[in-house]
């Protein structure tokens, strides 16, 4: 297949990723597994289906409906902001009863058990709808509404505020998505308060696309105010009462668990994220008292499903033991030192199911921990597996580069044995099956991987494109398929595709990944020089005598650094979307790493990209989207004025309409445009 023809196919297929199942739920009760997938392997339009875990047949409860689906622009910015847009049915929340989603704003419910779907009608533009029973929550205009016995009730809501819904921070970079939260029995929400007074606004309109403007977000930047965020408890009944915590000393609230009826939990961050508690909350005053504390001198890592109240009020927490991730009940370490915990997958039964790697931090294994404290990995093949669960069933997902697809199997009895069912994949099978030659390198053992083109001859010297991210939060080598078709595509361009993990990105160990602490840019560029030199001596057909970079965001900083620092090393570079001064990105993210300016000066000095313009002798392509409202356009735009004033030749790509997440088609057509300019501008 043709260069052209496989990037039509990539657009075709969404990355081959149409038809796959994702969004999975498991009902309360184990009785059913809910899930998102459109109709085949070049239909973008996801519908929402069930699989019944007795019979293994799945049923179709509802597809997109005719009609408009055109959002506001304030809802359109929410959206975007909370990555929740897809077509067709693209996000639904169940309390294993019924299913409510959205639709252009319109609001659907689905009766899981008849698959009958009903709109109802709301009071606007319908946004995060949350069901309980009969009743359903959900926002409009920054209001939040219940309908219920067929009308809308205004819950909370005020001008210049926004209720029950996530700000900046919290859905972009604390990993809370949700602004509303139900009692286990529907007679009250909680909900935030968020006022965004104080945060400046950047506008994001696009003068060549002025129907596409939205209203200036609200943009938190390092070292400035955040929005104030409060949590109320709100009766159906009428009784409201605010949720009261250190807030001062702890401005973060990056958890709300209200899974239990007597006692919802929450959990609060201090700004520089160093220290945190669990807090129970007293619903009776508002008040909120400590369970666990926990603090870190360098931050807090966040691991999905904790810190939590287990049953029988244990505590669950992730403590550094042995340069490991651990967990730790009521403040003892229940886990080995060879295991670094990823993720907690939540109770089955009276156990846990965790997430995690052992020597290779290319796979991921899930790991049965039971109350006596015994141990058991529940899965074997090679790959990355992951698991859900509700009652007493289990979905286990695994993807292998021993295989095309990722496999998603449910287990009745919740293990990998006796009966099970494979819930279906739609997708197109990849044309090829790329074969990274994986590595640990340097003497820090950097993850590091390989791709040639398909069919090399070993004797061939080829280019060097080194393909990276290198940022904290994301691990780019990982022996699942999907990471790797792309740079197939790339290697089989004719260049020798080179990734690297360096100090700063996750799984690896605790020292691993705090080693970028108050300074990003020197540990991943002496990392990356460093691992591309050893690979050359162990991979003689790499020419490092013509090498480009390439990479996005964070991958898009290390881009441009790599040219501007060293040029020595690398001679050509594309950079997307990246943050060149990190003073003026936001504050979650990169007061986290590098604390706060005025505390860390020289730091954000060293990080930043901007006083290096004229130091610029290799070929530089800037790219970024003009509708981006996570790395805003003025980071390329000020590096391009700096380049311009100092002389410095370039090349600047801006793209009206497109955020930081580029769609389906927009990104394949970057992908020749990079390759056209690397082509012209590699060393030959």
């Amino acid at each position: 297949m043709s260069s052209d023809a496989l990037l039509s196919r990539f657009t075709a297929t969404g990355r081959f990723t149409y038809g796959s199942p994702r969004a999975l739920t498991v009902s309360p009760d184990g009785s059913r597994v809910l899930f998102l997938r459109s109709g085949g392997p070049e239909d973008p339009v996801e519908r929402l289906w069930a699989l019944d875990v007795a019979t293994g047949v799945e049923r179709s409860l509802a597809e997109p409906v005719e009609g408009p689906h055109d959002l506001p622009p304030e809802e359109r910015a929410l959206r975007e902001r909370l990555r929740l847009w897809a077509p067709g049915i693209g996000s639904y929340a169940t309390d294993g009863t019924s299913a409510v989603y959205t639709l252009g704003g319109r609001l659907f419910r689905v009766d899981i058990a008849t698959a009958a779907v009903e709109e109802v009608p709301a009071a606007g533009p319908a946004f995060d709808p949350r069901p309980s029973g009969d009743r359903i929550a959900y926002v409009t205009g920054g209001r939040l509404y219940v309908h219920e016995n067929g009308g809308n009730r205004l819950v909370a809501g005020e001008s210049h505020v926004t209720w029950g819904v996530a700000e900046f921070a919290a859905a972009e970079e604390l990993d809370r998505h949700r602004g509303h939260w139900w009692a286990p029995d529907g007679s009250a929400l909680l909900a935030t308060r968020v006022d965004e007074t104080r945060v400046p606004r950047r506008s994001l309109a696009d003068p060549t696309r002025p129907e596409a403007a939205t209203p200036a977000p609200a943009y938190p930047q390092a070292g400035g105010p955040n929005a104030a965020v409060e949590l109320h408890l709100l009766g159906l009944d009428g009784a409201r009462r605010q949720i009261l915590w250190n807030d001062t000393r702890f401005p973060y609230l990056s958890a709300v668990d209200w899974s239990k009826q007597d006692r919802p939990v929450i959990t609060v961050l201090d700004r520089l994220q160093q220290n945190g508690r669990l807090l129970a909350v007293n619903l009776a005053t508002g008040t909120t008292f400590p369970l666990a504390e926990f603090s870190d001198p360098r931050w807090i890592e966040a691991v999905p499903g904790t810190p939590a109240l287990l049953a029988g009020g244990r505590i669950l927490t992730t403590v550094e033991a042995d340069d490991t991730q651990a967990l730790a009940i009521d403040g003892t370490v229940v886990t080995p030192s060879w295991l670094y915990v990823r993720r907690v997958a939540g109770p089955l039964g009276d156990d846990l199911l965790i997430e995690g790697s052992e020597a290779d931090p290319a796979e991921q294994h899930v790991y049965r921990l039971k109350p006596d404290g015994t141990l058991a990995r529940i899965t074997h093949e090679p790959g990355v597996h992951s698991a859900l669960a509700g009652g007493s069933t289990t979905v286990l997902t695994r993807g292998s580069l021993e295989t095309a697809r990722t496999r998603r199997v449910v287990y009745p009895d919740g293990l990998p044995h006796g009966s099970a069912v494979e819930i279906r994949d739609l997708s197109a099978a990849s044309p090829y099956r790329p074969r990274p030659i994986l590595d640990r390198v340097t003497e820090h053992r950097l993850p590091s991987a390989v791709l040639y083109p398909s069919g090399h001859m070993p004797g061939e010297r080829l280019p060097v494109l080194l393909d990276v991210y290198g940022g904290p939060g994301y691990q780019a080598i990982a022996a699942e398929p999907g990471r790797w078709i792309r740079k197939q595509w790339w290697a089989d361009q004719g260049f020798a595709v080179v990734t690297i993990d360096n100090r700063g990105t996750p799984n690896v160990s605790a020292s691993f990944g705090r080693a970028i602490f108050r300074r990003f840019s020197q540990v991943a560029l002496d990392d990356q020089v460093a691992g591309l030199r050893e690979l050359a001596g162990k991979h003689p057909d790499l020419d490092l005598s013509r090498v480009g970079v390439r990479g996005w965001s964070y991958g898009g900083y290390f881009a441009a650094l790599a040219v501007l620092r060293r040029p020595d090393v690398f001679h050509a570079a594309c950079a997307g979307a990246p943050p060149t001064d990190f003073r003026w990105y936001d504050t979650a993210y990169t007061e986290r790493y590098l604390g706060l300016p005025d505390e860390n000066a020289s730091g954000y000095d060293g990080d930043s990209l901007i006083a290096d313009a004229p130091r610029l002798a290799r070929p530089l392509l800037l790219i970024h989207g003009l509708a981006d409202d996570n790395v805003y356009p003025l980071h390329t735009l000020r590096l391009s004025e700096a380049l311009t004033k100092a002389g410095r030749p370039h090349s600047t790509l801006l793209l009206p309409g497109v955020s930081h997440m580029t769609p389906d088609g927009v990104a394949e057509n970057l992908m020749a445009i990079e390759l056209d300019f690397l082509r012209r501008n590699l060393p030959r």
